[in-house]
């Protein structure tokens, strides 16, 4: 099982990035924070990866209240558990894993966690593919076999498709025998969204996307739109759906989708919309590993591919967030500590 290290006498530090208030990039401060021993159900894990994810931009900035002060950002990370608390029954010392979902404090060399949040990582998946996928990965693992089930032949659109989710999604679909119709911001990424499974792909800042659509499918528009964009792309998307077509909002990067009349999904063709989260997704460790071994199938196969395009010191945060916020990254970014 591992040693037990419960209430020790020592304080024990390690390097993390914390903030005091809610704000810019600037907040985010380097310093020493206390790491404590895993209490019952906990394991400590010396953090090799850590991902970063928009969500961490909206804690960041008070767009999601920050649960206290100081607090930790982050909350997805791969690394090796170096301590377990007691009744842990499915880690011990020198376990490789990985998270996602954890609560707020990833950014950091070393960390205590609840042990139910993990899931081993095979030894063929690298610290920073780990880091990199799990959010990312089992969100998209959700999405196309879950929320909306890919079958052979759909045609689908999908949103921000050479970002992290998207580049993993366009290839997951593809794999399944879907058509997928990408959109992103520049002509660079419409070259890198076609490399990872996109059958055509627009760029929305020259091209009006539901033309698109239309022409591509010949009018008939496409039964699942998914969409982690938002308030920019959210009300012209439910124009590409066919009747009974399924809206899937599973983010915000441009921000919150106005309020708007729910008689619209009526007047457009029955539509259904639905929010998802990957928490309800993976609420409890059947789910969660089923969800975990689907992607790293898909990864083992060879169907998906985890490529890392940047990479951080962990002190350097606050650059990762700047290139983050201003379209500057494509696909996955992991920081190192």
């Amino acid at each position: 099982m591992g040693r037990l290290n419960v209430n020790s006498e020592t304080e024990q530090m390690a390097k993390a990035i914390r903030l005091y208030k809610a704000g810019g990039p600037d907040v985010l401060k380097w310093e020493d924070a206390p790491v404590g021993d895993p209490g019952p159900g906990e394991v400590r894990l010396t953090q090799k990866a850590i991902g970063v994810n928009f969500i961490d931009t909206y804690f960041r900035s008070g767009l999601y209240p920050l649960p206290s002060v100081p607090c930790g950002l982050g909350s997805e990370g791969a690394g090796i558990v170096d301590a377990v608390g007691r009744g842990v029954k499915h880690f011990k010392v020198g376990d490789r894993t990985a998270y996602a979902l954890g609560p707020l404090g990833a950014y950091a060399e070393q960390r205590v966690l609840p042990a139910d949040i993990l899931v081993k990582l095979p030894r063929y998946i690298s610290f920073e593919q780990g880091a990199a996928m799990m959010l990312k990965g089992m969100t998209a693992q959700y999405l196309v076999r879950r929320t909306h089930k890919i079958t052979k032949g759909d045609v689908i659109l999908w949103h921000a498709a050479a970002g992290g989710v998207g580049l993993i999604a366009c290839q997951w679909a593809k794999s399944l025998g879907a058509k997928v119709i990408g959109t992103v911001s520049t002509d660079a990424k419409v070259k890198l969204a076609k490399r990872h499974g996109c059958w055509r792909v627009i760029n929305y800042n020259r091209q009006d996307f539901v033309a698109k659509v239309k022409e591509f499918t010949k009018g008939k528009g496409v039964p699942v739109v998914y969409d982690s964009v938002g308030k920019t792309t959210f009300a012209k998307s439910l124009d590409c759906l066919t009747p009974l077509g399924l809206m899937v909002l599973f983010g915000q990067s441009a921000g919150p989708v106005d309020p708007f009349n729910i008689a619209t999904l009526g007047a457009k063709g029955s539509l259904y919309l639905t929010r998802p989260g990957l928490a309800t997704y993976t609420s409890n460790r059947e789910e969660l590993d089923a969800t975990a071994r689907d992607l790293f199938r898909a990864v083992h196969s060879g169907a998906v591919k985890i490529k890392v395009d940047q990479t951080y010191p962990l002190k350097d945060a606050a650059r990762a967030h700047r290139a983050l916020e201003s379209r500057r990254t494509t696909g996955s970014t992991v920081l190192i500590p």
